[in-house]
């Protein structure tokens, strides 16, 4: 800012120098928690499926409305049976073009594990570059109850190799984690096993912060491996497993955007039923 234009701004504004003093000496946290305010902050498209099968660009809007930045799709090929097929009569540059004329960006959207397979993956790369992600993450295995630790090691290479081909295409692939990566097999927590069968660096992880209900913390993973975590899925919980708004449950959120932000993570989408999107956003910009 050259001087003319300082001494307009000053005089525009009646700024005095003592006041201008006052305003540099307030203290950095303050700014920073300004900044942490204008947190992008997503949804996930899975709770409002039937509201945007039944009015996509209404619902969408609605959520942009209430504050919501970030929209996290499901893929309309993979998803098309349970919940999405309302978007395969639709050109991914239109479902790309309504999301944008809404106010919101797509940066990640959830595929099923088929559609990492060999004779998938160039289709799903293909959408995922034409919708602009800069993520695709695997829902999950969806294995069968009978598995074995060794049937998630396979499955974690097959996802590994997709990688290979989606980091190439400037893309990073996430895995999300449901209730069932927190059992147990063969002595082995389940999600601490794919952990370590992950490459690092291709898989990154989406934390689905429900698992509380089971007494994992997602702050306690963000710091046991940091970098590892690219997103979050956020909902809070009562102490007997009822969904609340997020701030009303039992989840420390100023101790979860704390580890999030330390260790890397990225996006966060609130998932939740439709009621509890606007207190939930409320909640996370007033912190």
């Amino acid at each position: 800012m050259n001087n003319i234009n300082r001494r307009s701004f000053i005089k525009k504004t009646s700024l005095s120098l003592g006041a201008a003093f006052a305003l540099a000496q307030l203290p950095k946290e303050l700014f920073a928690a300004a900044a942490k305010n204008d947190m992008p902050l997503g949804f996930q498209s899975w709770t409002v499926k039937e509201m945007l099968g039944k009015d996509f660009t209404g619902t969408l809007k609605t959520m942009s409305d209430m504050g919501y930045k970030l929209i996290e799709l499901c893929s309309p090929k993979g998803y098309a049976q349970i919940g999405f097929g309302f978007l395969s009569s639709m050109k991914t540059a239109d479902i790309k073009k309504t999301i944008n004329d809404a106010g919101l960006e797509c940066p990640s959207c959830h595929f099923g594990f088929g559609e990492f397979a060999d004779d998938k993956i160039n289709d799903s790369i293909q959408f995922a570059h034409d919708m602009g992600l800069t993520q695709m993450i695997c829902s999950t295995f969806w294995l069968p109850k009978t598995s074995t630790l060794s049937d998630y090691q396979a499955a974690a290479d097959k996802l590994n190799k997709a990688a290979e081909k989606i980091n190439a295409a400037g893309i990073q692939t996430g895995f999300h984690n449901h209730d069932f990566e927190f059992a147990t097999l063969d002595g082995q927590l389940i999600y601490d096993a794919l952990m370590q069968k992950f490459d690092a660096t291709l898989v990154k992880m989406q934390f689905q912060t429900e698992v509380i209900n089971l007494g994992y913390k997602a702050a306690d993973y963000f710091k046991k491996y940091p970098g590892r975590f690219i997103s979050s899925h956020l909902s809070d919980w009562t102490a007997d497993k009822k969904e609340v708004p997020i701030g009303q449950g039992v989840i420390d959120w100023k101790e979860f955007f704390k580890a999030a932000k330390k260790t890397g993570v990225k996006n966060y989408f609130v998932e939740m039923d439709f009621d509890k999107f606007k207190d939930s956003i409320a909640y996370i910009h007033s912190m």
